[in-house]
């Protein structure tokens, strides 16, 4: 589904691009195909970005790889063979596949046989792994791409707490909500954290990022009950190309990161992956809590996104007005020259500049 955006009619308001610019999630970039549970060595498991089913796992060496999860023979999906730690078993002929795609045996073949199985050849993708996610990049030239992200704390992260939901929604829709402040006292209006009779008007610095923007650091917001409890702590919050919400709460001289990333599934299904790191001790305990209110949140989100696509479905238009949607205009913007860069083959340049916004939330 294609939607088109209406440019805003506030005299101050940022350009928004074409829609033709932004139709799709970009290929070249890296995104979140595994956050919760480990995957241990001699393990694989399915997972599908941008529509290709993917097969990831781990070596018997511990690195991990990623292989398209189809055995060019008949089409089976390797991820349902046997896998050694060392090679993949295609589970409807027996053909033999390394690590790097290569196939390494046809077991059919008689020992005079021409036929040479070497030719073979499965797509690999590129993929890294930190802070416990494993990532996966489906472009080409990878290093021209928004890396991925640096959560690593300065101390050994002490709780680590991963949540995800998959969203009937579509890539943009689920990534506007990352960065829309307008939402959060009614989609996320809970007596634990920020009630819709508590919105207050926000003032927010921005400074631009190399691939995306941040909001800068300030004291987190007094209504906020979730951020009262921790002493209202300073925090700031990046968002990075193609879709990561990574959000630094300091307190004192402990820090928790929250970081919520988009992953396209296909065109109309989007995986939401919410990941908590601290170092401040006393979250051990909550680790329960913690992940019972980030499922919350993620629920609250999709059920309203998914409301919001059936809207979508029968009339495809966004309206943007005011400042409390620059942010989605900023990430429009981001996107079609990011596709444009790539397109023609040159740097990439974020033309934001720093601005100051203000909103009622």
């Amino acid at each position: 589904m294609t939607v088109s955006v209406i440019p805003p009619i506030d005299a101050v308001a940022q350009a928004v691009p074409a829609a033709s610019e932004f139709r799709e999630p970009p290929r070249e970039a890296w995104y979140c195909a595994k956050s919760k549970g480990r995957l241990a060595p001699g393990a694989r498991e399915s997972v599908t970005i941008l529509g290709e089913q993917i097969v990831i796992g781990r070596r018997r060496s511990g690195e991990v790889f990623a292989l398209r999860d189809r055995c060019p023979h008949r089409g089976a999906p390797l991820s349902q063979g046997q896998f050694d730690g060392v090679a993949l078993t295609c589970p409807f002929h027996g053909w033999r596949f390394g690590t790097d795609g290569q196939c390494l045996a046809m077991p059919t073949l008689v020992h005079d046989d021409a036929t040479d199985p070497g030719q073979v050849r499965v797509q690999g993708f590129p993929v890294r792994e930190a802070d416990g996610i494993i990532w996966v990049y489906l472009g080409s030239q990878p290093a021209e791409a928004p890396p991925v992200p640096e959560l690593m704390l300065q101390r050994v992260p002490r709780c680590r707490v991963s949540v995800s939901v998959l969203v009937e929604a579509s890539y943009d829709l689920c990534v506007l909500s990352l960065i829309d402040p307008g939402h959060v006292g009614y989609v996320h209006n809970s007596w634990w954290w920020r009630p819709t009779a508590t919105a207050r008007e926000k003032t927010k610095d921005f400074a631009p990022l190399p691939f995306g923007f941040r909001m800068t650091a300030h004291r987190a917001a007094a209504n906020s009950r979730g951020y009262r409890l921790l002493g209202r702590p300073q925090t700031e919050v990046d968002f990075l190309l193609p879709g990561q919400r990574i959000e630094r709460i300091t307190v004192g001289n402990r820090t928790i990161v929250n970081a919520t990333f988009a992953t396209p599934i296909d065109a109309k299904r989007t995986l939401l992956t919410n990941v908590l790191l601290s170092d401040l001790p006393q979250l051990v305990p909550l680790a329960l809590p913690i992940r019972w209110a980030a499922r919350a949140f993620l629920r609250q989100d999709q059920d309203i996104l998914e409301l919001a696509q059936q809207g979508l479905e029968r009339k495809p238009t966004m309206l943007l007005m005011g400042q409390a949607d620059r942010l989605a205009q900023w990430y429009f913007r981001l996107k079609r020259d990011y596709a444009a860069a790539r397109r023609t083959g040159v740097a990439f340049q974020n033309t934001l500049a720093p601005e100051r916004l203000r909103w009622r939330t």
